[in-house]
């Protein structure tokens, strides 16, 4: 008998998408796998179906934008997503698949799912609050924002399962739409790694995107407060054009402060072992933001680092539960600083022995578990469906 067919849709890179690497690496277990994204999945028994548009003219781009932006203006919402050629382009892909499953990985993916699915069941995976993801810029809480509320409200509902990344954001979508969620935590395979002991000076460590919206520059004022007892590396990939090499201008004349060339993602837990303390401060600045749960935490935890992160209550919790470090009293560069200058070498050993033992409950298998019952739902909707 031939396995099921699961088709997986994301507008994102797919080998360079952990979140969505981890659900293919479920998905495999039981299913035919084609992946539709901007980038090739890691596996390569995995069909690929490549969604990035043909290239077109300058004019035709500027048109294209104007005529999607005249109709955000006067709400005609309904049209907006299906004017857009790659949409459209997608949609003439896809819709000869003919899956079993189909998931959508985030809102931008959830009208191209519901349309290609042709009756099968469609599992809504949110990888974060769409409605406030950049609402820090007026242009998009005019423009973009009801459009995207808009999108939620019509299509949320009628997906067969929703999952997201904290139990915040599962609480506020289920507010806006009705549609309850389960947590899916953006946590690594599970690595089997020690605390390494504690350096002099203590070595401080954070990765990610450098992007402006993530005030990265707070981290490097902070350790510019700090005495030399510690160290900062950053491993960062581009994320706003030149943000990167603005941070490295602000840090410049501190031979402390050190910016390391990005490893790849399943690497990131092995690299960062040999540092004392995974730091996160991420200003509340949008809801999204507010509620975020992210890889790196985990990502510390399985580098079995100590952490310290902002007043971020869904971070906080997580690290409090399981006495990993630190929370600061709020988003400057100053808590920051205090909160950091008050740990001494015992300490951070002590933090970096919790986060070895949180490793084996804050990975991979606990949120696999997870998706792997929500397959299973899915396919037995799916088989009673069947003719």
């Amino acid at each position: 008998m031939p396995r099921p067919t699961a088709l997986v849709i994301s507008l994102s890179d797919l080998a360079s998408d952990p979140r969505v690497d981890r659900q293919i690496d479920v998905l495999r277990e039981t299913h035919r796998v084609i992946a539709a994204g901007l980038g090739p999945p890691s596996k390569a028994d995995v069909d690929y179906v490549d969604l990035r548009p043909p290239p077109s003219g300058t004019l035709r781009r500027v048109l294209q934008r104007a005529r999607g932006a005249l109709a955000l203006l006067v709400r005609r919402y309904h049209t907006v997503f299906w004017r857009h050629p790659a949409n459209r382009h997608a949609r003439a892909l896809l819709s000869r698949c003919g899956a079993d499953l189909v998931v959508a990985n985030d809102v931008p993916a959830l009208p191209l799912a519901l349309d290609v699915a042709a009756g099968a069941p469609v599992w809504f995976d949110a990888h974060e609050y769409a409605p406030s993801e950049f609402e820090d810029r007026l242009w998009w809480r005019l423009l973009i924002r009801p459009y995207v509320r808009d999108m939620c409200a019509r299509q949320i509902p009628r997906v067969a399962a929703m999952t997201t990344v904290s139990t915040g954001i599962a609480g506020q979508y289920e507010r806006d739409t009705g549609m309850p969620s389960r947590v899916v935590l953006n946590a690594p395979a599970r690595q089997h790694l020690a605390p390494t002991p504690v350096h002099d000076p203590i070595r401080l460590f954070h990765h990610g995107r450098a992007d402006p919206g993530r005030h990265i520059e707070r981290t490097i004022e902070a350790v510019r407060l700090l005495d030399g007892r510690f160290t900062l590396d950053l491993m960062l990939i581009e994320g706003a054009p030149g943000h990167l090499d603005e941070l490295k201008r602000l840090a410049h004349d501190d031979p402390r402060i050190c910016f390391r060339d990005p490893c790849p993602m399943r690497e990131i837990s092995r690299v960062a072992n040999d540092f004392d303390v995974g730091v996160f401060l991420l200003p509340p600045t949008t809801l999204s933001f507010e509620l975020a749960l992210p890889n790196k935490l985990f990502e510390f935890v399985q580098a079995r680092l100590a952490v310290v992160v902002g007043p971020s209550p869904e971070m906080a919790a997580v690290v409090r539960e399981h006495g990993l470090g630190k929370v600061t009293s709020d988003f400057s560069p100053e808590s920051l600083a205090d909160t950091l200058g008050a740990l001494d070498a015992q300490a951070v050993a002590e933090h970096k022995q919790a986060a070895h033992r949180a490793a084996a409950v804050l990975n991979a298998d606990a949120a696999a578990s997870v998706v792997r019952d929500v397959v299973a739902e899915l396919g037995a909707m799916s088989s009673h469906a069947a003719p």
